[in-house]
């Protein structure tokens, strides 16, 4: 799920502002762009977010906007200046941009301005860590209205697939009923006007309704829509959970079509793979 969230405050003599933000990833990735005085704290700032959230691709950037106390002053990197003023001049022509690459402009640009003084300033995770959990939180809080919202589109979706499976399991003893009568015409045909052994009629009649039963099919079909209903209700991830369920729902779907032997069944089952298939595209953006 996509989410933002930013903290500011004193750190180390300075004061810093950290950005996080979040997008759609299987797993959890972290991707920290942070100045060269916090880099050794990445490890920590990992293991806090990993806390944060269970999946997703989380970008975390860290900035300065009044440098600590024991700068002295800065480095200018002229030969990276240079080069990122011919890219921004070639960017500008390829695209036929108007306007002018400016000081202030090449300035922001990273590592062509750096600190320069008695060395690094000492940074403590205790100091950072606060600024972290609040943009975090402020994250989670964007995530979970975005998760309302999703959730809903899936317990929708699961509506839809528990109407079809009581469409089909409703047709099912008429098809059963349909069969039963195919055999018996079937048979006296081939009989010709011969009496008919109906102890072996029944016996085919209860091999076919054994062979199309759905019965079983529908039942895991329903439990697994319970089961995924408590998941989008539960207090903890349910993405992960949610695609075990996707995958036992269309196998209980497959199944029920390979054993349908009847046009509207066939319809309602085609119908449930669609709807299946926008549940399991739902649950990409859910963590």
């Amino acid at each position: 799920m996509t989410g933002f969230g930013a903290a500011e405050g004193a750190v180390a003599g300075g004061w810093i502002r950290l950005e996080i933000r979040t997008v759609n990833h299987r797993h959890f990735n972290l991707a920290a762009k942070l100045p060269g005085e916090l880099a050794g704290l990445e490890g920590e700032l990992r293991e806090r977010l990993r806390r944060e959230f269970d999946r997703g691709h989380v970008a975390v950037q860290g900035r300065w906007t009044e440098y600590p106390a024991r700068a002295t002053g800065f480095t200018v990197d002229f030969e990276r200046a240079r080069l990122v003023t011919e890219r921004l001049r070639d960017l500008q022509g390829a695209l036929g941009l108007g306007g002018e690459v400016t000081l202030e402009l090449v300035a922001r640009q990273p590592d062509v301005l750096s600190l320069a003084g008695d060395g690094p300033a000492d940074v403590s995770w205790s100091e950072l860590e606060p600024l972290v959990a609040k943009a975090a939180a402020e994250c989670r809080t964007m995530r979970a209205r975005e998760g309302d919202a999703l959730a809903a589109e899936l317990r929708h979706r699961l509506d839809l697939l528990e109407a079809s499976a009581g469409r089909i399991a409703a047709r099912a003893p008429e098809r059963l009923v349909r069969e039963r009568d195919r055999l018996r015409a079937a048979v006296a045909e081939l009989l010709d006007g011969r009496a008919t052994d109906d102890a072996r009629l029944a016996q085919e009649v209860a091999f076919q309704a054994d062979r199309l039963d759905i019965t079983e099919e529908l039942v895991r079909f329903r439990a697994h829509l319970a089961a995924s209903r408590a998941a989008l209700t539960a207090e903890k991830p349910a993405g992960k959970q949610l695609g075990f369920l996707a995958q036992e729902l269309g196998r209980e779907v497959n199944t029920m079509g390979a054993k349908a032997n009847d046009a509207d069944i066939a319809h309602e089952v085609i119908g449930m793979k669609g709807e299946l298939e926008k549940f399991r595209e739902q649950l990409e953006n859910l963590e």
